[in-house]
């Protein structure tokens, strides 16, 4: 049974929401031929990795209209969990009613906060009212279940087949191209071979020294050393105003000299740092 049970964690992703999810999307596309596993929250399928449940789990980080998905920045100081992959996913919103619904009775569009902003245009449009929900796939579960009057959801065309669903209006977002930016994260991690054509992120995370123009000197060295950031954030560290996270993508393998020249000098104006991965970049970015 524990050997079954290792084989079939091979080939097992996690992801947060109900089937139908935008992230069971990107984890149908990334691997197809995987069993993908729903989880309640962002924790709950990280911690699936963590405890040998699931190899891997599909964690949406950023919206080209939405910006950050603030949750799982909260989850990376509670995981030990490495970065080994990067996926962009096209995202199209439908809106979406019950049988027979039509575009002039709805009232109030449900779903997750991250969808209602990438709609609001549109739903301003209609005159409705937003109602706020955990989850776009569970928000068409709740729909298919209840069929509550008045009310449509924002989710995707796959939720619409799973929970028998009319798609009222396609591409509901308000601007083309909307695109989320997922990680897979890993209880292991194997650096990828450095190919000096290839395009590699690393993403880490450090604590800044509580010194004047301190964030200034530590990311000095990236510039110095030729390095593109490609993303910084900054967060609390235990709730206190004087010590703060960053978390940073940059474009470059880990074992590039100009990488390891880059870290040396952050090194000497940090608290902490920690390596998250390092990883191709996805193919999407030479869009």
């Amino acid at each position: 049974m524990s050997e079954a049970f290792s084989l079939a964690t091979e080939t097992t992703v996690a992801y947060q929401g109900e089937p139908g999810a935008y992230s069971h999307l990107a984890c149908q596309h990334t691997f197809p031929d995987w069993n993908a596993v729903h989880c309640a929250s962002f924790n709950q399928a990280l911690q699936m990795v963590e405890e040998g449940k699931a190899k891997y789990a599909m964690i949406p980080v950023e919206n080209s209209t939405a910006g950050r998905v603030e949750e799982i920045y909260r989850e990376l100081k509670h995981t030990q969990l490495y970065v080994v992959q990067e996926h962009f996913e096209p995202i199209n919103h439908c809106l979406i009613g019950p049988k027979g619904m039509q575009l002039e009775e709805v009232t109030r569009i449900g779903s997750h906060p991250q969808a209602l902003a990438q709609c609001d245009g549109n739903i301003r449009a209609l005159g409705a009212t937003n109602v706020a929900m955990y989850d776009t796939a569970g928000a068409a579960k709740h729909l298919a279940q209840t069929k509550a009057t008045g009310l449509a959801v924002i989710s995707s065309e796959l939720a619409a087949s799973l929970y028998g669903l009319d798609i009222l209006r396609s591409h509901f977002n308000d601007v083309a191209g909307n695109t989320t930016r997922f990680l897979v994260f890993a209880k292991q991690h194997k650096l990828p071979d450095f190919m000096p054509d290839e395009r590699y992120i690393t993403s880490f995370l450090f604590t800044v020294r509580n010194l004047p123009a301190a964030l200034y000197k530590a990311m000095g060295g990236f510039a110095t050393n030729g390095i593109n950031m490609l993303k910084l954030e900054s967060y609390m560290v235990n709730g206190k105003f004087t010590a703060t996270q960053f978390y940073v993508d940059v474009e470059a393998h880990y074992q590039s000299s100009s990488m390891q020249a880059a870290l040396d000098e952050l090194r000497f104006f940090s608290e902490e740092i920690r390596i998250l991965g390092t990883y191709v970049a996805d193919p999407y970015r030479n869009q």
